[in-house]
């Protein structure tokens, strides 16, 4: 199975694309797409948009698997990055992929086993589960490879209906 995953943001999306037979991992492609922050946001979410679909046009992922938006303490950035994260959405549902979404929580437990896992913990074990001679840069692109990961490593499994994904 072809996973695209994706770290949603709209100055910065990161994408991490796997092929995923069997808990054996490989690394298709990674990368983010960047949006200038002098454009409005419409501007910006086009962008977004556009990029996102030559990449599913290229690639072909049969699913997609998202982060979850997490608000801490500051919602004023959450609001664009919802909107992004709707075009997103909407990408893969034009491109007729179906979507997953996880937790920050669940990566880390996915990818490290512990769900408190530090950022530092997650790129390691990325890294050494797609087996890839060095960390992927920038952290954005790592994060999407272990949204993919985990995506993998529950999709078919049991573990899908304790998530309630779909």
């Amino acid at each position: 199975m072809r996973i695209i995953g994706i770290d949603p943001g709209y100055a910065i999306v990161g994408f991490g694309i796997i092929e995923c037979r069997a808990l054996d991992f490989r690394t298709v492609d990674y990368g983010v797409i960047t949006t200038p922050s002098k454009l409005p946001i419409e501007e910006r979410l086009e962008i977004i948009y556009n990029d996102l679909g030559t990449l599913l046009d290229r690639y072909r992922p049969e699913e997609m698997a998202v982060e979850e938006l997490f608000f801490n303490t500051n919602h004023t950035t959450g609001i664009p990055v919802a909107e992004a994260r709707g075009v997103i959405l909407l990408s893969a549902r034009q491109h007729g992929i179906g979507v997953f979404e996880y937790t920050p929580l669940q990566v880390k437990q996915s990818v490290v086993g512990y769900g408190r896992a530090e950022k530092h913990q997650v790129i390691s074990m990325t890294t050494s589960i797609l087996k890839l001679p060095k960390p992927p840069k920038p952290d954005d692109a790592a994060d999407a490879l272990a949204i993919a990961v985990c995506h993998g490593n529950t999709g078919g499994s049991a573990l899908r209906k304790y998530y309630n994904i779909r």
